[in-house]
């Protein structure tokens, strides 16, 4: 009997289009094990130069000059005009998918980022495919960058956002609210006297984690010298991810801070760092949300990103699970006020287990298995 075969599909390495798939491979892989994935950034698979300069091009733009990207997500009249580019470049791209698809002959497709989601939709219909296409959301936003036609089902992190692919046009019976998927060992208890112990920290301080992000992006070295105005005495951990110049500037500059600060680079132990810390300061990335939810773990969140992350921020603040900061010189007050309010505190963590979904990578695997397996 020939093994069901599921096919992934993200762009960009660092990214959490990527550890989306990833999450839910492994999560398919404690399912059933037999299996046989293949996780693929279609951009770099389709356009392998082009993905090079569209990844510089968007980082310039989320620096330098965020509200263009602010203009272009989610604007109808931009989604119109792109349309025949669109469809120009997925013609373009359709003889590798062809071939990839003779290869690997995939009994399910699952997308976590809308640019391979369309590509794979059109090629549903110019070669008249049956294939089941999965949309996978990473974002508490659906944009219309999403919306095809040949999208079999559309897995939505909430009933809020499902709501809102139904107003798009989006039949409800192709929706299923699952969660935005993350890696399961999040779920997994830790033994946070030992990784404090293990880390050089202080068990009975309160731990502060700062993240900007698979790119190390926001203003975290304003964000620290902030926090050494702050009243209350706790400790903080710093990942600076892929930012080699933020972590060297920090390992220089902390030797003047008086707070216990512990500089990180790029780490896979995300689930113990999120699971000893009392507070998180992030960027509202889809699935650094997901996974401090699924840790109880209240935000702090800092010059979103407009678009997906604006629109996280407010899923998250009006939940009860996250505040925003405008300014960041003025964050020491607001952390101040909620490590010296434990039942503050406890409200935020209260809201955020409410709206986690910890089974989602485990969720989505299962309805992956059974499309495979229908066919």
């Amino acid at each position: 009997m020939r093994r069901s075969r599921i096919l992934l599909m993200y762009i960009s390495e660092v990214s959490g289009h990527h550890s989306a798939t990833l999450a839910i491979e492994k999560a398919i892989r404690q399912i059933s094990p037999q299996v046989e994935i293949l996780n693929i950034n279609a951009f770099s698979y389709t356009n392998p130069i082009a993905e090079k300069i569209v990844n510089r091009l968007y980082m310039g733009v989320i620096k330098r000059t965020p509200q263009i990207w602010e203009y272009l997500y989610d604007n109808p009249s931009v989604v119109e005009r792109l349309e025949r580019i669109k469809s120009f470049i997925h013609k373009l791209n359709s003889p590798k998918l062809r071939r990839l698809f003779e290869r690997f002959k995939p009994d399910c497709v699952a997308c976590s980022q809308a640019f391979p989601c369309g590509m794979v939709a059109d090629y549903k219909k110019y070669h008249n495919s049956s294939v089941p296409l999965v949309a996978v959301l990473t974002d508490y936003v659906p944009h219309s960058y999403w919306i095809y036609d040949n999208v079999d089902y559309y897995i939505s992190p909430t009933e809020e956002v499902s709501f809102r692919l139904i107003e798009k046009g989006v039949p409800s019976k192709r929706i299923k609210t699952l969660g935005i998927p993350f890696d399961p060992c999040f779920n997994e208890p830790v033994d946070r006297i030992k990784v404090l112990e293990k880390m050089g920290l202080n068990p009975r301080l309160p731990t502060v984690l700062i993240m900007g992000g698979g790119q190390g992006l926001g203003p975290i070295k304003t964000i620290v010298k902030t926090l050494e105005k702050a009243g209350t005495d706790f400790q903080e951990i710093i990942v600076t991810a892929t930012n080699k110049k933020l972590y060297h500037s920090l390992k220089w500059q902390i030797k003047k801070y008086r707070k216990k600060i512990l500089p990180l680079g790029y780490v896979h132990n995300i689930p113990e760092l999120m699971s000893i810390s009392d507070l998180i300061v992030t960027k509202p990335g889809g699935i650094t949300t997901a996974e401090a939810l699924s840790k109880g773990l209240p935000m702090i969140i800092v010059h979103p990103i407009p678009g997906q992350e604006v629109s996280n921020t407010f899923f998250l603040t009006t939940k009860g699970a996250a505040i925003k900061v405008d300014d960041p010189k003025t964050i020491h007050r607001v952390i101040d006020d909620l490590l010296s309010n434990p039942q503050k505190l406890s409200a935020f963590r209260q809201a955020a287990y409410r709206i986690s979904k910890p089974r989602a990578s485990l969720d989505i695997a299962e309805f992956l298995l059974h499309l495979s397996n229908a066919r």
